[in-house]
């Protein structure tokens, strides 16, 4: 393509990563489109952003990007924006209050991989000082505006980098989740907002809410999108004290596979007046329902608990303790209402950090029960949407509103993905939280791709339509192993239990290669049939593939008697899987019913 059509190649309609990814495969240059964003930027009204890179910097890491092949870096010429407390060397970081501001002499650990992948930063955004806040309101630059309606707030803390995503001013961004500031804004303007299990995205470079309790979190267009920046991000860093490498997720939710999902008890649910969400959580239940879920009804009181735990108890100390030299200091440089808050931290004792600890320990242990009974929990991200007038006469109590269904999540240590649920009567979007234990964030997001497909809400405040595109699991191990079973595990006959109970699912029915006898063994109950390779007059078995975490796997092949074992077994289609397998001479005595093709047709045969 020449330099001139490459210059004249529209700009693209949707900045969500497969449709910016086609764009550049027509040609787009990078340097284009990053001088176009840095106007529109430049120009936001809904005071999203602290700062921006100066353009001739930014169009100077387009034209050296521009050096590059799309195909060769994941994140290729996709802009992003930094929530304002994680570092970006070259700019500086504020955390919301102008006095606090420094000049970081490198980049967050997540920053640096987020560009050697191939992403640009378009600058920093706002949001509630100092990570304190639900609502984006709390900002000397301003109370940041939602994205559909200036008047109503655009959540937070993480308020900027959730708007310069809704309005189509970058693919994706970086925000930061204590209690809520990664979903509540996703939420209030219909994005996808990935809370991340704690510590699995390295936090050096940022600067701390709840150092305990921190985790960057990721917004974006589309569920597929923020898996994709997810796998780019996450690691182990040695030099971050709470960091820790993300652990085989087991549980995955394909197309077709059945789940149980968590609802809380409807007289524990809370709306705060409004008239119309609750409705709109019904339909998003019946919606998760279509999917394949069964809904099962919560006791939601001990996570509504641990949920009033965050600012009754030692984690406003811990706020207090992140910025104490500062706002010793400093007092009038911080913003009135996180003053209060934060000042609150001081008086906190020893006793009651104590007294704290151990009550959310025996909280957690009545919260995890749920997780016997259910794959998920669903539940509104925020209650009611409140104007930005109404959080400025009242912002206590309707910040902790806005909390009521988030702020027991990393208490907790769960995962979580926000995503976008209806658009309301009065043109506001209504957004639902999906989370699990630690670890399961990418079959969270397979679940809201497959959410987002069948639910046809535009992407953002851009009103563009999704554009299907996977989600990226590239490098990171699901921890599930696949087993072939031929006898009694079978679905609905008696052993069946020993893979439900360790967590496995069905995968589907196959046949072995024709290269195996089939024998019904002597001894049970319960009955057990045997296969053995032979060399020649083999036939094709019919099987079932089921799938179970590793780490059951282990307590599953140690109750197989003898003379059954597990082995590589060759299927139909060529492949090997792990599967029951027989010695020569557990054969002795038994019945050759290789003819039947199966157990079930052998049991249905001696039972006629």
């Amino acid at each position: 393509m020449s330099a001139q059509s490459a210059m004249n190649t529209p700009l693209p309609t949707s900045l969500d990563f497969a449709t910016l990814a086609a764009a550049y495969r027509r040609g787009l240059k990078p340097s284009a489109l990053f001088a176009h964003l840095h106007e529109r930027a430049a120009a936001d009204s809904h005071r999203a952003w602290i700062s921006l890179l100066p353009k001739e910097k930014l169009l100077a890491l387009a034209v050296a990007l521009e050096q590059r092949s799309p195909d060769d870096l994941p994140l290729y010429g996709l802009p992003f924006a930094i929530k304002d407390n994680i570092d970006f060397a070259g700019l500086p970081t504020t955390a919301g209050c102008p006095d606090y501001s420094y000049a970081p002499e490198r980049h967050a650990v997540v920053i640096e991989k987020l560009i050697a992948a191939g992403a640009i930063p378009l600058g920093k955004t706002n949001l509630d000082q100092f990570a304190t806040g639900l609502n984006g309101t709390r900002s000397p630059y301003g109370a940041c505006r939602n994205a559909f309606k200036p008047d109503y707030i655009s959540g937070g803390s993480s308020s900027g980098s959730a708007v310069s995503v809704a309005d189509g001013q970058v693919s994706f961004s970086l925000g930061t989740d204590t209690a809520g500031s990664g979903r509540v804004p996703a939420a209030f303007n219909n994005l996808v907002g990935l809370k991340p299990t704690c510590g699995v995205l390295s936090s050096s470079g940022l600067v701390p809410a709840c150092r305990s309790l921190d985790s960057i979190s990721i917004f974006a267009l589309t569920a597929a999108d923020a898996g994709m920046v997810f796998s780019v991000v996450q690691g182990f860093d040695a030099a971050d004290a709470y960091s820790r490498p993300l652990q085989p997720h087991g549980r995955r939710f394909p197309e077709g596979s059945p789940f149980r999902f968590g609802v809380p008890r409807t007289d524990q649910l809370a709306f705060f007046g409004d008239a119309e969400n609750p409705e709109l959580f019904a339909d998003a239940v019946a919606r998760l329902s279509a999917l394949g879920g069964t809904p099962v009804e919560l006791d939601f009181s001990p996570f509504l608990e641990t949920a009033r735990l965050l600012y009754g108890g030692p984690w406003v100390a811990e706020r207090y303790h992140a910025i104490k030299d500062f706002i010793e200091r400093q007092p009038e440089s911080v913003f009135p209402v996180t003053r209060e808050i934060t000042l609150g931290g001081a008086r906190a004792t020893a006793v009651e950090a104590f007294d704290a600890q151990y009550r959310l320990k025996s909280l957690k242990r009545r919260c995890d029960e749920a997780w016997q009974l259910v794959d998920l929990i669903i539940t509104p991200t925020a209650g009611s949407h409140p104007t930005i007038a109404a959080v400025e006469a009242d912002p206590i109590r309707i910040n902790s509103e806005l909390g009521y269904y988030t702020n027991f999540m990393n208490l907790l240590d769960y995962s979580a993905v926000a995503v976008p649920a209806a658009m309301r009567s009065d043109g506001l979007p209504f957004g639902v939280t999906l989370c699990a234990p630690a670890h399961q964030d990418l079959p969270l997001l397979e679940l809201a791709a497959r959410w987002q497909e069948h639910t046809a809400l535009p992407l953002g405040a851009t009103g563009q339509s999704l554009s299907p595109s996977p989600v990226s699991f590239s490098g990171i191990a699901d921890g599930m192993v696949r087993v072939a079973v031929c006898g009694a595990h079978l679905s609905g006959l008696p052993l069946n239990w020993q893979l439900t109970e360790r967590g496995g699912r069905l995968i589907g029915a196959t046949r072995s290669a024709p290269e195996y006898r089939f024998y019904a063994l002597v001894g049970g109950p319960p009955l057990r049939p045997g296969m053995v390779r032979v060399d020649q007059g083999g036939a094709k078995i019919e099987m079932e593939v089921w799938e179970l975490p590793a780490s059951n796997f282990g307590s599953f092949v140690a109750g197989i008697p003898a003379p059954l074992g597990i082995g590589k077994v060759r299927l139909e289609d060529g492949s090997q899987v792990s599967g029951f397998i027989c010695e020569g001479l557990g054969i002795s005595g038994g019945e050759d019913i290789t003819a039947f093709g199966g157990w079930r047709a052998w049991l249905n045969q001696r039972q006629g």
